[in-house]
Formats: structure tokens, sequence, C-alpha cells
């Protein structure tokens, strides 16, 4: 290795790894971490681990050496990756179809390298602090009794190193532009002391410098086992370094949160008589950790844990966290095993194997799990024993889940997964912890939780991205949503770049959004959004798939159709009587609101009249009716009819005069310029809304 090449390193770190920002930070401040020229983590892996095949020179070279040193970096990793791609031929492929013939490229291992090299990142760095504290907290003991710490302890150590670091910047940058140009090197912001970080942590300098050797690499160690690209490297077990003066170096905070959380595991490893306890925790914290953050959106009566499943007295299968909101299931089965060293190299046996202990597993248990929901003959208990008393399921999402960053998984998932239809069973999402609770947090609420899965699931087969992430991200941005003529949609990974903003604002306190703006903000002082807010909160299936409907609309038409409701709602309070609105939707659904001060006896009984002759009229198979309050327009009740259209005689005569809804645009436009919202009816004409009735003789004073 040349001499001083880990200040060129540094500085790559810093190039691709700093953010800068002024006050609040944007998505313009992230637009330089999504370019191609970026190195991502694995590949400033690569070049530390093979300059640990030598021992670390230290010494600073000039400005001149340096600037050659980072360009050849860049040359040489730019070179591995097409010879990666190589594995990779369009070409190849594409004869293959013209010959007829069926051809999946990425079948071969080798060509699974790449996916799995340049795979993006699964979790943010502070996820793996937090949830590595809870993930080893039940070892404890044996932490503090074979290395002298705690994982929280050294959870709290990573915190405050990133805060030296961070809090240092600024000075450090103002002091370099003071210094000469021969001495300009960037390493220096990477340095920290124990006493500095005890002092920020608020733990004794001892302690700290217990943790940080723990993962540092060891004296000496020139990364034997580091021959291939894949092989274990040392520096991703212990990504910290010991400069020549005792300080310890963080070149990537990334890497030492990741080894928090991925590490302890394999500490345990030779005790053989702990290894039972460790890895019965682990597979507790996977299951644990999950029911938890769906709680938190859910509510926990409504979230399970650990369910058996009986025929008679014999136990037939076991779901690891169910959850029941109205009349949709989600069944969690979830695994603590991860892609080995053996198949990020390429072996296409192992790779196949090890998705088959993590995921394919997995995904057959949850398929048992699912048939037997809805079947009489089986009955779910609790641990205590103690019966689930299940409600009708029209809908069951599945999460694989496994606990560790586990590269390409949805591509893996997409190539290796052996599915089979199940009775109302979704299209599985596979996923890990970390997904789960990024979702947990910006989609809070059953409906919105729901809906996105719902439709993720729906779309399981034409979406393509490097991770779920992209997705989610793409959706509360531009809500997710595809026309039935798009046979393919690929999201890049810049879309992320607001979901990055809002995990930081929100678990770390950076200043910016919270949430993207986009689709999750056009709610905000809109009624309509207000009644969808009232919807996510009830468990009850009319009102839960029209909250669907409601969400999946377009952002004019959501505006449009809320300054109508508010208009039918002033209405009504002015005038003391019923006023409505009804709408169809693109898949041939629609939906009637009124807004009305009658009781509900009075009330109910028109809506449900009124929405089963308007269903009829359209030939829909669905009809969603809503009940609002006049005046500030409050959910009140809902309904759904979804019984099949078929023809009746009756209700042929009793809709042959309704007068046909309009489009949004036409009632909006009605509605705010003066235009009709109805046509005229006369006093003998038949009645609208479908009683069969003269209008004289029914609605006329309505």
């Amino acid at each position: 290795m040349k001499p001083g090449y880990i200040h060129a390193v540094a500085a790559l770190c810093f190039r691709d790894n700093m953010l800068i920002y002024s006050e609040r930070v944007s998505e313009a401040d992230l637009r330089n971490r999504f370019d191609p020229s970026r190195l991502l983590r694995t590949e400033i892996n690569t070049l530390l681990g093979l300059m640990l095949k030598t021992p670390i020179d230290w010494t600073l070279p000039s400005p001149e050496v340096l600037g050659e040193y980072v360009a050849a970096s860049d040359q040489l990793l730019q070179e591995l990756h097409h010879a990666m791609s190589g594995a990779f031929s369009l070409g190849e492929a594409l004869a293959a179809l013209k010959r007829g013939e069926h051809v999946n490229p990425f079948d071969s291992g080798n060509a699974m390298r790449e996916p799995i090299y340049y795979a993006a990142e699964s979790a943010y760095n502070f996820q793996y602090v937090d949830l590595a504290a809870q993930r080893y907290a039940a070892d404890a003991d044996w932490l503090q009794a074979h290395v002298g710490f705690t994982i929280a302890q050294a959870c709290s150590v990573a915190e405050a190193a990133d805060r030296v670091l961070m809090d240092r910047f600024p000075d450090f940058m103002i002091a370099l532009r003071k210094s000469p140009l021969d001495q300009w090197s960037m390493l220096p912001a990477f340095c920290v002391t124990p006493t500095e970080v005890g002092a920020y942590a608020s733990l004794e300098p001892a302690l700290v410098e217990r943790v940080l050797l723990k993962f540092t690499v060891p004296d000496g160690d020139m990364n034997p086992r580091f021959a291939a690209l894949q092989d274990f490297n040392q520096i991703t077990a212990t990504p910290l370094l010991r400069s020549p003066s005792g300080e310890f170096v963080s070149l990537q905070n990334y890497a030492l949160a990741e080894a928090i959380y991925d590490s302890p595991f394999y500490w345990m490893q030779d005790d053989k008589r702990y290894r039972p306890n460790r890895d019965r925790h682990r597979g507790e914290f996977t299951e644990n950790f999950v029911a938890g953050r769906l709680a938190a959106v859910f509510g926990a009566d409504r979230v399970f844990a650990n369910i058996d499943i009986w025929e008679g007295k014999t136990k037939v299968a076991e779901i690891d966290v169910l959850v029941l909101w109205a009349d949709r299931a989600i069944v969690v089965q979830a695994k603590a095993k991860r892609l080995t060293v053996e198949g990020r190299k390429g072996n296409d046996q192992i790779i196949r194997d090890d998705f088959k202990k993590s995921v394919q597993d997995t995904y057959d248990q949850g398929l048992t799990c699912a048939e037997c929901l809805g079947d009489s003959r089986y009955r779910f208990t609790r641990a205590d024993c103690s019966e689930i008393d299940l409600p009708y399921v029209t809908e069951i999402f599945m999460f694989c889940v496994v606990s560790d960053h586990y590269p390409a998984l949805s591509f893996q998932a997409r190539q290796f997964l052996k599915t089979r239809e199940v009775p109302h069973l979704r299209a599985a999402l596979v996923t890990d912890v970390f997904l789960i609770d990024v979702l947990t947090e910006l989609l809070s609420t059953p409906l919105q939780f729901l809906s996105f899965i719902a439709r993720r699931t729906r779309y399981a087969d034409r979406l393509l991205a490097a991770q779920e992430l992209t997705i989610l991200a793409y959706h509360l941005k531009h809500n997710l949503w595809m026309e039935d003529t798009t046979a393919m949609l690929h999201l890049a990974e810049d879309f992320t770049a607001g979901l990055d903003i809002a995990m930081t604002v929100r678990r770390r306190g950076l200043a910016g959004d919270a949430t993207p703006q986009g689709f999750m903000t056009r709610f905000e002082g809109k009624t309509l959004g207000r009644i969808v807010r009232q919807i996510e909160t009830q468990p009850e299936p009319a009102v839960l798939e029209q909250g669907f409907q409601l969400l999946e609309m377009n952002g004019a038409a959501f505006d449009n159709l809320s300054r109508i409701i508010d208009r039918q709602a002033r209405r009504a309070a002015q005038d003391g009587k019923p006023h409505d609105v009804t709408m169809m939707f693109d898949d041939g659904s629609g939906f009637t609101v009124v807004c009305s001060g009658e009781s509900d006896s009075v009330v109910a009984p028109k809506l449900a009249s009124y929405c089963t002759h308007r269903k009829y009229r359209q030939k829909a198979n669905r009809w969603f009716g809503l009940c609002l309050t006049p005046g500030d327009a409050r959910l009140r009740f809902g309904l759904r009819l979804s019984d099949p259209w078929k023809q009746d005689d009756a209700l042929d005569m009793a809709t042959a005069n309704m007068i046909e809804p309009t489009s949004m645009d036409i009632a909006y436009k009605r509605a705010f310029r003066g235009g009709r919202m109805h046509p005229k009816v006369g006093r003998n004409d038949p009645c609208p809304c479908g009683s069969g009735r003269k209008y004289k003789k029914c609605c006329i004073d309505k």
C-alpha cells in the first residue's frame, strides 16, 4: 500500500459521506448522495481492507500525491464495477428471448454478486444503534462479564463519538483553511479520544476506551481472510483504527453503528453453554420488536404475539405476530438468519440455501398460517391458552421479516421466492426489521399503513427499486398508484432524500421536514383530510375501505371533493336539509356523501336506499356511503355495499330515471362557477333518489 494512503481514504470519506447544510437540511442538500460517482460504504471498506494488508503508513503525502491516490482509487473501483457488471449480458439475454428460450440471467450466482455488493443500505445508522441496545438487552450480564461493558453502553459511546465529530467539524474546517496547503488532511476530522467521548456520553474514559478497543482493528492484524472481494473483511467487524498518537479513527460512523449491531452475536459464538440463550434472545428480539412497532400503529389490543394454531388437540402452526384490524389481518413470520459470507461470494447453491433458510421457510410457514385463518376447523390461542375470537377476514397480508441487513433482499425475493396462491392472501412483503421500523414511524395509523401495504403488494410484480425504502419514499411524496397499462415502474434511489431527512428529524432532532412534502401533507387544512383522519382510527370494514378509496384519489380530485363537501355541509347547516354528493372511482366503484342533521334512524335507511339504487344503476360491485354532520362535516357513520352486481327487474324500474352522476371536474365547475348541480326535476317526475315514487311525494322538500 502506498505511503500515507490512509489520508486519501479520509479525503474520500469526507467527499462522499459528509453532509453539509445551513440551518435546515433540504432534499437539495442530499443531491450529491445519489451521484453515481459517489463511493458506497462497501467500496470504501474494500479500500480499507486492502490497506490493512500492510502496516499503515501515517505520513502525510504532498497534495499532488494525495490527489493521485484519490483519482487512482476512483479508477480502481470503477474498473471493479465494470468487471462485476460483465457477468450480466443483456445481449445474450435478448438473443435467448428471440430464440424463444426463457432465460433469467440472474439465476447465476456470479451475476448476483453485483446487486449484493452494491446493495443499498437497508438501515439508518441510528437504527442500528437504537435497535442494538434492544437486541442485546437480555445478554447484558454475559457481555458485562466477558467484555466489560453492555451494548447499551457501546451505543452511548457510538452516539457520543458521532456528536464529538459533528461539533468539532466547523472549527476544524476554519483551522484547515488557515493552514498551509501541504499540511491539509481530512484525517484529523475523524479522530476521537476516550476522554472527549466520555465527556459527551457521561461515561468514564476507561470504560469508553474498552468499548472503542473492542471495535478497533487489533495491532498487527493484516486482514488475512480478505483474499477475494466478498471474503470476510476485518474492517467490517472492527471499523476503528488506532493512530500512533493513541487516538481512535472512525472514518465511517455508519460502519461502527452496524458493527455494534452485528458483532456481539459472534463474540458469544465460542461459549457453547451460552449459545442457546443467545439464539433464543435473538429470535425473541425480532418478534418482540416487530410486535411492538405494529402495536404503536394498531394498538396493543389488536396485535398478538406467538399465536398457536390448533386442529383439535394437535398444534399445526404458529404465527409469530398477528394483527387484526376490521376485516384485515397481517401475519408476520420472523427469522434471525442472514446471507453468509460464502453466499456473498456468488456461490449459487449457498445463495439459494441462505435464501431458503432466511426467507423461503418463513414464507412457507406463513402460507400454512394464512390457510388456517377463516377455517372453522382451527383454533387460535395466546400463550396463556386463551382463544382469540377471529373476525371474518377478507384480506390477509404476510410479512417475512429478517433481523439483519440482507443485501439485495427484495431483488433476491423477486428471483428466488417460490409462491403459492391462498384465498384472500396478498403477495408477501419480504423485508427486515428496519423497514418495519420506518413504515410504522411514517405510516402511523391503520388506514395509512394498510393502504400502502395493499398497493405495495398489488403492484409487487410491476415495481422495481433497489430497496423497499425507495418505494415508501415515492409513496410519501406522490401516492403510490399504477395504471393497469403500466407494465413496469422503476424508481431511482434519489426518491429517498425526503424520507432520509424525515427519519433523521424524528429520531435525531435534525432541523428539517418531519414528513416529506407531498401526498402525506396534502390533508392539512382540508375537510376531506380531517374525515380521513377520523376514518383512520375506526376498525370498521365499511369506513376502512372507503378510506382506502379516498387515499387513492389524485391530489386535484381530493382537493376538489373536499371543497364540494364543505359547500354541501354549509348548505345543510343553513337550511337544515340534507345535501349530498356522489362520484365514481376509476375502478368502477362509487360513493355518496350526505351531510344531514337527521337522526341515525332516519338518515341511515335513506342513505342505504340511495346507495343501493345508485350501485345498481351504475352496475357497480361496490358502493360506499358516508354520513357527515352539517356545518363542520364530521364523520357520523359509513356503509359499504359489496355484493356482486346482478340484474333485478324491480331495481330496473326503480332506477330507470335516476340521474347519471357527473365527473368530479363537472361537479366542481357547477358547484363553484354557477352551474346547476343537478338537472331540474319536475314535480311529477320519478324522484332522483331512486325510491320509485314521484318527486312531489318524496324528496321535493329536502
